[in-house]
């Protein structure tokens, strides 16, 4: 992505002021030109980075092995705080945009089109690795301000389902089910502390695509999730405080614990919340699977989520 949001508009902007000699109000500044329409990003929104990572296994990078692992799960949560609807945004971890890279000093080495899972990789496993993969995504959807991250070992995804006493899945494909028949295509599975990260963590590495797959699983695991956490939520309002502090020693972030139980909440009351995977195709790269973005269409749904038209 070359031009953020904001570089769309400039361009945009300047073209028009080619043309005609008027001057533009602050108020006008903020709106951009699409489909023969004017639209301005909605201010409720706020966005906040969602980053399951992989400590287990070192990543191997442009500058070699790094143990800060690397983003195997990453969703953008948006929610509009005047009407409390939310939207998850799911963003394949082998995704092709622009990383910058790092050496081992922390001296950056320039940026590159690369998998967007690496961006996590170049940095310290906290809070800079979070930043980095912040960038990534704000830079692949056109500048898209995001207001925070949090990021969860997949350690902590079996104390993640033991907060809600276990949630029920039906598997949604035939992909672990070689290796864990319990996880046949159909079949309706209770996930506990015991197979959940199986569920959620596990692929075939030597399948094209299964990281794919793997993130259908998520999306599913989600969904259960949040309708159990609703129903703990229904019953026990103080659900959320004991969510953060079951998790705290598995999540690096930079939202204070009072937004954070705020964010909690308002998930928990949204029966209905908006899903989209950002919109493209996986293909089968020189060494690792690729998945490239449809621009047009991530665009669209940039402006369909986040943009309003100007009456």
């Amino acid at each position: 992505m070359v031009l953020g949001i904001g570089g769309i508009w400039y361009k945009e902007h300047q073209d028009a002021k080619r043309q005609e000699s008027t001057e533009t109000s602050a108020d006008e500044s903020n709106i951009i030109t699409w489909q023969g329409k004017k639209w301005r990003y909605n201010k409720n929104i706020s966005n906040y980075l969602m980053i399951g990572v992989d400590k287990k296994e070192p990543v191997e990078t442009q500058v070699g092995s790094t143990e800060a692992g690397q983003a195997d799960a990453i969703f953008l949560l948006s929610v509009n705080r005047k009407t409390e609807k939310v939207t998850l945004i799911s963003i394949p971890r082998d995704t092709m945009t622009e990383v910058e890279s790092y050496d081992v000093q922390g001296k950056s080495l320039g940026k590159s089109v690369d998998h967007i899972s690496l961006s996590y990789g170049y940095g310290d496993g906290g809070q800079k690795s979070c930043k980095l993969t912040q960038t990534a995504v704000s830079n692949l959807m056109y500048g898209l301000p995001i207001q925070g991250y949090l990021s969860l070992n997949m350690d902590g995804i079996p104390v993640l389902t033991s907060t809600v006493g276990g949630v029920t899945v039906t598997v949604p494909d035939d992909s672990l089910e070689a290796s864990y028949p319990e996880f046949a295509e159909g079949a309706e599975v209770t996930l506990t502390a015991e197979n959940s990260e199986t569920f959620v963590r596990a692929r075939d590495v030597n399948v094209s695509q299964s990281a794919i797959n793997r993130m259908v699983r998520q999306q599913v695991y989600l969904d259960a999730f949040s309708q159990k956490a609703r129903e703990c939520y229904e019953h026990n309002t103080a659900f959320a405080a004991s969510l953060y502090s079951a998790l705290e020693p598995y999540t690096v972030t930079n939202v204070s614990e009072d937004r954070l139980l705020s964010l909690f909440e308002t998930v928990a009351k949204d029966e209905d919340y908006t899903k989209w995977t950002i919109p493209g195709e996986g293909t089968q790269g020189a060494s690792y699977d690729e998945y490239h973005v449809d621009d047009n269409a991530l665009y669209e749904k940039i402006m369909e989520t986040f943009y309003q038209e100007v009456e």
